[in-house]
């Protein structure tokens, strides 16, 4: 599988691919960010975005891309970047057909680094131990989208695994399922009666 992984920003938006699958060693194919000027007005700086994203597709034509999902900052100008650059990832993706992933930021660290609360530098030293790398990627928005990349692989597998297993399941297990859960439910409403 073949992962784009995009650390979105404004001013910088990451971007890693990386080639890989469950239980094998992973490859990068590529790193690098996508810039915009701070001083210019939003409706370029978006452009530009899609622009560089667009690149990407095309070049390494992934099969996957990961977006790390944005949280709540306190900086509302920064988390409104954030978000719209997102977005226009998510967007160029979507145009090509290709399935987009959403991945919290503790999500990516935890599968990395074995911690959810790990510091950008263990980010960056795990990425470039499991991608064999003889240099750190730089700057720490690169490696990020790198760690998103692996995290897809990784995780969206799995997920991936285990929708197509429940979607497979006999109709008999899927009807026992819904009969034991029917059962449960006047007994947790009793309980809730004055």
């Amino acid at each position: 599988m073949r992962v784009l992984g995009v650390d979105p920003g404004l001013t910088r938006c990451g971007v890693g691919v990386v080639d890989g699958a469950p239980g094998r060693p992973l490859k990068m194919a590529g790193v690098g960010v996508v810039r915009t000027p701070a001083d210019a007005e939003i409706g370029p700086r978006l452009l530009l975005v899609e622009q560089g994203i667009e690149a990407w597709l095309e070049e390494y034509r992934p099969d996957m891309v990961a977006v790390e999902r944005v949280f709540a900052q306190h900086n509302v100008r920064t988390v409104m970047g954030t978000a719209q650059a997102s977005a226009v990832a998510m967007l160029c993706a979507t145009r090509r057909g290709i399935p987009v992933t959403l991945h919290t930021p503790s999500e990516v660290k935890a599968a990395v680094t074995g911690s959810g609360r790990a510091d950008k530098a263990q980010v960056t030293a795990m990425v470039t131990r499991l991608l064999r790398l003889d240099a750190p990627p730089k700057p720490a928005d690169a490696a990020d989208a790198l760690a998103l990349a692996i995290c897809h692989i990784w995780r969206g597998a799995a997920a991936g695994r285990i929708a197509a297993a429940v979607a497979k399941a006999p109709p008999a297990r899927s009807a026992a399922a819904a009969v034991v859960r029917a059962a449960a439910r006047p007994a947790v409403r009793q309980e809730h009666r004055p």
